[in-house]
């Protein structure tokens, strides 16, 4: 498959959308998309992250799973000193929470 930049230039040279999805084997809508693009943004580089990063990482969310399977009746307090000690994030409680419900979440999905 061509990058991005070949439809870009097929799309200069006086083909159509049409034509250059067929010279390409690529789907129509993103030929389309991708003149679409270059035409409003001048360039067909993605556009950074939407939206504010998770403030729990990967290691806390393990952290957080081996706390919940070594006592499951632990106060979300306490909790979030636990991970504050061994990953150094400060987490409030209502995001503990949240991802406390998204882990049963998905293990209820998985069974």
């Amino acid at each position: 498959m061509q990058t991005a930049s070949t439809n870009i230039c097929e799309r200069m040279c006086n083909k159509s959308v049409c034509e250059i999805f067929l010279l390409l084997n690529i789907p129509r809508s993103t030929v389309s998309g991708i003149i679409t693009k270059w035409k409003q943004l001048g360039t067909t580089a993605t556009q950074p992250q939407s939206g504010r990063p998770r403030k729990m990482t990967e290691r806390g969310q393990l952290i957080l799973q081996c706390t919940m399977h070594r006592s499951h009746q632990l106060p979300v307090e306490t909790i979030a000193k636990d991970l504050q000690t061994s990953c150094g994030l400060q987490i409030s409680t209502p995001t503990i929470c949240r991802e406390l419900h998204g882990m049963i979440y998905i293990a209820d999905q998985l069974h």
